[in-house]
């Protein structure tokens, strides 16, 4: 398994929370499957089926927040109440008002809910309690946010920070660029987005597309700065660095893949897999924080 998006926070390093702590803490809210009339049920969840819900490899803690969703779009609702107050109306002469319909609407969501599909949804976490880190396989911020949202309600005093750098992400992928430069240890790929930072938001996004570097200066000239930035570690990882700070797109390449050879079942793999993604995974953010100034401290 790896993680695709990585919203990064920062924990003491060493965290002196077990295991065994975590279990507890989180066995408070324990995913259960939702109930006819609930629309959204979220729960702690086993990350392997047989398991319990921390799951430890080399000292590393992978958790994971379960998501139950009713599909219930409000078009079928207000479809359901537009033929009834026909109904009503036909039968009482009158069109039901304005806080009729609104308990109307309310009474069809309560019938139709019990048969609405469902959807199931998983957000990763992995806490590295040896070098501080905790990570959030999340796209968007608002989703990290459920979830380290649930785990300090959970985990009582959790000394959990956001990472914070000593230079702007933004400026310093400009200057890359700028300079055509990347740091030691890391190339720059063929993606990218410069924004103007006037009122005009003028954007330019390269895709799969050589970066000239004379273009690239004339966009910076012009005031654009580069918001996104698509880049290779050690040869060994892509992704995207944002304005952020969340490294998106992460993708191992051929070379780490050649490491899973002799694995032998389903759990190996798993736990090789994810053996694997912490340590690269470890080294690529230290190495993000030093080319960008290092971490900045409150």
């Amino acid at each position: 398994m790896w993680f695709k998006n990585l919203q990064i926070y920062r924990l003491p390093a060493p965290w002196a929370y077990t295991p065994e702590q975590l279990e507890e803490a989180l066995s408070s809210n324990a995913f259960t499957p939702a109930s006819s009339n609930e629309l959204l049920r979220q729960g702690w969840d086993k990350p392997r089926p047989n398991g319990g819900l921390v799951h430890v490899v080399n000292k590393q803690m992978l958790i994971v927040l379960g998501t139950e969703k009713k599909l219930l779009p409000n078009s079928v609702i207000n479809q359901v109440a537009k033929a009834r107050a026909a109904e009503m109306e036909e039968a009482q002469g009158f069109a039901p008002g304005k806080k009729a319909m609104k308990e109307l609407k309310e009474r069809v969501a309560d019938e139709l809910l019990p048969r609405a599909f469902s959807i199931r949804g998983n957000v990763w976490t992995w806490i590295d309690p040896v070098n501080g880190w905790l990570v959030v396989d999340a796209a968007s911020p608002a989703k990290a946010d459920e979830v380290i949202k649930l785990l300090l309600k959970a985990v009582d005093r959790m000394p959990l920070e956001s990472l914070r750098v000593q230079r702007s992400p933004v400026g310093v992928m400009t200057e890359w660029l700028q300079t055509d430069e990347a740091p030691a240890g890391f190339t720059v790929d063929m993606d990218t987005e410069l924004r103007a930072t006037g009122e005009s938001k003028a954007a330019v996004r390269y895709v799969k597309h050589s970066l000239d570097p004379e273009e690239i200066r004339r966009h910076i000239a012009a005031g654009k700065q580069c918001t996104r930035l698509a880049m290779t570690w050690d040869s060994k990882i892509s992704f995207v660095l944002t304005e952020s700070l969340a490294i998106k797109g992460v993708k191992p390449l051929d070379v780490l893949d050649e490491k899973d050879a002799g694995v032998r079942n389903d759990d190996e793999r798993f736990d090789g897999d994810f053996m694997l993604m912490t340590g690269e995974l470890s080294k690529l953010m230290a190495d993000v924080v030093e080319a960008l100034g290092g971490e900045a401290k409150a």
